[in-house]
């Protein structure tokens, strides 16, 4: 008899999964009240917001997905996997699930993911929170990721010895010591082959270096609309060890959404939500009930 993997009371949520075109898209659906939609980046999934879902789904809907490719959705090997293709379906699981009154709960690659969602389906959304992330064309590409871009090598690289994912429990976090044999095994536990690890390689081969890559565009139509969206309750919540989402980066959004309430986690990296959980909770906590004003 099998017995239940180490990482799932971390996790003890209901799968749900929504279909289109035979691929299936799997979240999570907690609560009840006005919607928290959160997405996550690469190479997380789902399990990256637990601490969160537990905290928010005894007053709020929260809804969690997993990217196509990613977490408990399917990983078809022969599939569009690039920035578009995830916000239209994104697009189709808010259609589908009928949200409205939505807070955006973002990060990493989750940030141009669920606010491209935003600007295709503007009035279903109410408020944003986005952490660590980017929503335009990139300034640099680190030495790491464009190791990881390099031809057959970076492929063979994340997705025969997923290099990838296993470097970010290290390099992603400023406190070791939150990576348990449980959480680790968490962040892993759906990239365990060859074939389940295809996402984690196209997402990192999505990022564009020039115009000339399709993303640019769509990056570039996403930092111009956010323009339309500086009337929106906005948080901004940074790990300021991040190497990656530099606060450059930051600053940037900033620049972009002037309005914004900044909250700067000088002990947290990359990923934040692991190194500062309780002090994220609290604030958005604070930003749903002051500024967005949807508690259930």
């Amino acid at each position: 008899m099998n017995s239940e993997p180490i990482w799932r009371p971390l996790y003890p949520f209901v799968s749900h999964y929504h279909a289109d075109d035979s691929v299936r898209m799997h979240y999570v659906d907690e609560g009840q009240g006005q919607p928290l939609l959160m997405v996550h980046g690469n190479p997380t999934w789902s399990f990256y917001w637990r601490n969160l879902i537990l905290a928010f789904r005894d007053r709020y809907r929260v809804v969690a997905v997993d990217h196509v490719g990613c977490g408990l959705s399917d990983k078809p090997q022969h599939y569009r996997y690039t920035l578009q293709q995830h916000i239209d379906n994104l697009v189709r699981l808010v259609d589908h699930l009928g949200l409205d009154n939505v807070t955006l709960v973002a990060h990493d690659w989750g940030g141009p993911i669920g606010l491209g969602a935003v600007l295709a389906r503007p009035d279903r959304f109410r408020g944003l929170v986005l952490m660590n992330t980017g929503a335009f064309p990139p300034d640099f590409i680190t030495l790491r990721i464009q190791l990881c871009r390099v031809p057959w090598i970076g492929e063979w690289a994340i997705r025969r010895l997923n290099l990838f994912s296993r470097a970010a429990l290290h390099m992603a976090v400023s406190k070791p010591e939150r990576m348990t044999p449980e959480v680790r095994a968490g962040l892993l536990a759906p990239y365990d082959s060859w074939e389940h690890r295809v996402a984690v390689a196209r997402f990192v081969r999505d990022i564009p270096r020039s115009p000339s890559h399709p993303t640019w565009r769509v990056l570039q139509e996403i930092e111009q609309g956010l323009r339309t969206l500086r009337d929106r309750p906005c948080q901004l919540i940074w790990g300021m060890r991040d190497w990656c989402f530099r606060p450059s980066c930051l600053e940037r959004l900033v620049e972009l959404l002037p309005e914004a309430k900044t909250h700067r986690l000088a002990n947290a990296g990359h990923y934040v939500v692991e190194d500062a959980y309780e002090q994220i909770i609290a604030r958005i906590e604070r930003f749903l009930e002051r500024e967005v004003g949807t508690s259930g």
